[in-house]
């Protein structure tokens, strides 16, 4: 078995790598230790070990593996040296394709580490709506400046801000994930086909949509176009975070007794990441700091893509359920 100590670096990991790719050395037989890291200017680092004698002091390896590995190496998690190397070894000796892959269990982690670092980098870029927000008690005021938002990219491309809709004396307060391409046309949240299951599940429910406050976790529209039509994108946790602002702000004026998070989007973004929405669905939290009551059920989309009419029935009868339990629950007289 070898040990390796190599400083938190790419180049440090690909110095070592490089040596024990030349002996040939298995994964399997290598333990990464990680040092600490160099911090003072005279700081002696030791040298890298040379190649034995005769042997290549280098390999080719698809510029996709260097980018990967490099984004993967800033990451935090102290497995990423091992897994570089099993995947750097492999692709050098066993499995030059190794890298179409979807379905390798360390590429996946690797990539995943890889997506970490990118949002990192990018919400570093990305200013956020905080910026963007008034201090204002008045629900008219903050509608008219997310209008002008540029808290994240998504507005570039948007037609509109779409904000919140609904009393500032609501009870409850539902929470979707992003405006589609009808709202995103209209400038009002849940306005397209969504919307209409959405309504029609509310009269059911008993919980008229002009006594709740509906909006969403992210105010404009994300999509990519095509020559026919633009196609909704999920809102990545860069988005949610820099529209985050909005919404905190939309409940610290309304202060509803009822928060729903309508959709897994939604949840996770309020609830968190391991939030699983057919399993966590129709349960109450309380104590998140965000409202007296949270809850969180499928969002209208859902129903809309069920493979049959029989799987539709299934999923909008959970939905109407969920919210016949918010109009039983949302029950504080309304605020003056």
């Amino acid at each position: 078995m070898r040990e390796v100590v190599v400083q938190p670096t790419f180049e440090s990991w690909r110095a070592a790598a490089r040596h024990l790719l030349v002996e040939g050395v298995e994964p399997a037989d290598v333990i990464w230790r990680e040092a600490a890291p160099q911090v003072g200017l005279f700081d002696s680092v030791p040298a890298p070990e040379p190649a034995a004698a005769g042997a290549p002091s280098d390999y080719r390896v698809p510029r996709a593996f260097v980018e990967l590995a490099a984004a993967a190496a800033r990451h935090a998690d102290p497995d990423r040296w091992r897994l570089l190397y099993s995947v750097l070894f492999r692709l050098v000796r066993t499995t030059p394709g190794l890298l179409a892959s979807e379905s390798d269990p360390d590429l996946v982690r690797l990539r995943k580490l890889a997506r970490q670092i990118a949002e990192a980098d990018l919400l570093a870029r990305t200013p956020g709506a905080g910026q963007f927000v008034p201090k204002t008690d008045d629900l008219d005021e903050l509608r008219r400046a997310a209008a002008s938002c540029q808290g994240c990219d998504l507005y570039r491309h948007a037609s509109q801000t779409v904000f919140g809709k609904g009393p500032a004396t609501a009870r409850a307060v539902l929470v979707g994930e992003a405006p589609g391409d009808q709202e995103d046309i209209q400038g009002a949240p849940f306005v397209g086909p969504a919307g209409e299951v959405f309504d029609r599940a509310l009269v059911e429910a008993a919980l008229p949509r002009d006594q709740v406050y509906v909006t969403n976790a992210v105010k404009h529209f994300k999509f990519v176009r095509t020559p026919k039509r633009r196609i909704h994108q999920t809102p990545g946790t860069v988005e949610i975070g820099a529209c985050r602002p909005w919404l905190e702000a939309e409940l610290a004026l309304i202060r509803p007794e009822m928060l729903v998070c309508l959709g897994g989007t939604a949840a996770k973004a309020l609830l968190g990441a391991e939030f699983r929405i057919m399993k966590q669905r129709g349960l109450i939290f309380e104590g998140t700091g965000l409202a007296p009551k949270v809850m969180a059920t499928l969002h209208p989309s859902a129903v809309l893509r069920a493979e049959d009419a029989a799987g539709q029935e299934r999923l909008y009868g959970m939905l109407v359920a969920d919210l016949k339990l918010v109009a039983r629950l949302a029950t504080s007289p309304p605020k003056s």
